[in-house]
């Protein structure tokens, strides 16, 4: 438990650098001139460029054991680019210095999550997870907060992004700290504790493709905060306030979703996506009281999410091979994430209601699979 607090407390500061900076990114591109297809299309980009890089840090992770370096470059790389974006006159190098961050977030969640799952052997997956998910989430809460108090008093984005390096600079003391105390956070977890397998399961791949087709489906905050901009629907400094509710709900409601997966298993998922799925309508169809409903939802999803999809990759999978599994599993989620914001970007400019309907006819379906898993999971072998 002390492990999985450490690194929540690195992932704390962390998230309030890069979330804090993430829910400007909407009106800081409005401000550049780029278009809703471009926002789309770059928020889809830099979850690829997230996600997708991991099936490569994932694997070079297991065959190297190298989970702090990775771990350690992984953080500096995504932190440093994060106050870099002060100095982006333009929307191309914007556009460069999102994907950079994402990037080095691709190179260090797998190795780091394959520490944190050694760790949560013993205190119960859903729960570690959703521990270390909640932390994250209160400086997800605390970033926006911070830059909406910058913005509210200076009213200049790059003084914002400037002040993040504070936070950065934190985040990464705190990681040396966990590195200090825990340099071999693997004999956290018995030997022989899970099952050995050479292959992947049917149900590791039905559990992927579930993830897919929520990642497709999930709308990410900058296009939403896109259309909240372009429609005035609330003024430009509150966009950072409603994305921190979101990162509260988050917050809240990962260790929840977390306690339910260790009780219920993958039927946690479907519950979570049936309320994660409002946040459509809410966000682009409702007046401002609607969409702070919409972010209550969609900050729901999120929290699910981060607690019981990585938990659920270490229930299936075996201690030698999680670091490829989270590389493969998270390389399939970025591919779909990023094809899923660049259509609903597109979408956007062409039809706000086929935008809705497709994310939501995307989710309604992975709760179906994530159904089945569940099923398969609790059936006789």
């Amino acid at each position: 438990m002390r492990f999985v607090i450490l690194l929540g407390t690195v992932s704390l500061f962390a998230d309030i650098t890069y979330e804090g900076a993430r829910s400007l990114l909407g009106p800081y591109f409005v401000s550049l001139g780029a278009s809703a297809t471009i926002v789309g299309f770059v928020a889809g980009a830099g979850e690829l460029a997230g996600f997708g890089l991991r099936l490569f840090s994932g694997y070079l992770a297991d065959r190297t054991r190298a989970y702090w370096a990775l771990t350690i470059v992984g953080y500096v790389v995504n932190l440093l680019a994060v106050p870099a974006l002060a100095l982006a006159g333009r929307w191309e190098l914007a556009a460069a210095l999102v994907i950079l961050e994402r990037t080095g977030k691709s190179i260090r969640t797998p190795a780091r999550d394959v520490m944190l799952s050694h760790a949560t052997h013993e205190v119960g997956r859903g729960w570690g997870f959703g521990l270390h998910e909640m932390m994250d989430q209160i400086g997800a809460v605390m970033g926006p907060l911070v830059v909406t108090f910058v913005i509210a008093r200076t009213h200049h984005f790059q003084t914002a992004f400037l002040t993040l390096a504070i936070p950065a600079a934190l985040a990464i003391a705190s990681l040396l700290v966990a590195r200090s105390q825990y340099p071999a956070p693997h004999d956290l977890e018995p030997k022989g504790a899970e099952f050995n397998t050479r292959g992947w399961s049917p149900q590791f791949w039905a559990y992927m493709a579930g993830a897919a087709l929520l990642a497709a489906g999930f709308a990410d905050f900058p296009l939403a905060a896109y259309h909240l901009e372009k429609h005035a629907v609330v003024a430009t400094r509150w966009i950072p306030a409603l994305y921190s509710v979101a990162m509260a709900v988050e917050a809240v409601a990962a260790p929840v979703f977390g306690r339910m997966f260790d009780r219920v298993g993958f039927r946690a998922l479907p519950f979570a996506i049936l309320i994660a799925l409002c946040a459509l309508p809410l966000l682009f169809f409702g007046n401002a009281w609607a969409v702070l409903a919409g972010m209550v939802c969609w900050g729901t999803g999120m929290g699910a999410q981060g607690a019981t999809l990585r938990a659920g990759i270490a229930t299936l999978t075996s201690p030698d091979r999680r670091g490829a599994a989270y590389g493969l599993f998270n390389t399939a989620f970025g591919i779909a994430w990023f094809a899923g914001s660049a259509l609903m970007g597109k979408l956007y400019d062409v039809s706000v209601l086929g935008l809705v309907a497709f994310g939501m006819a995307a989710q309604a379906l992975a709760a179906v699979v994530f159904l089945v898993v569940a099923r398969r999971a609790t059936s006789p072998r």
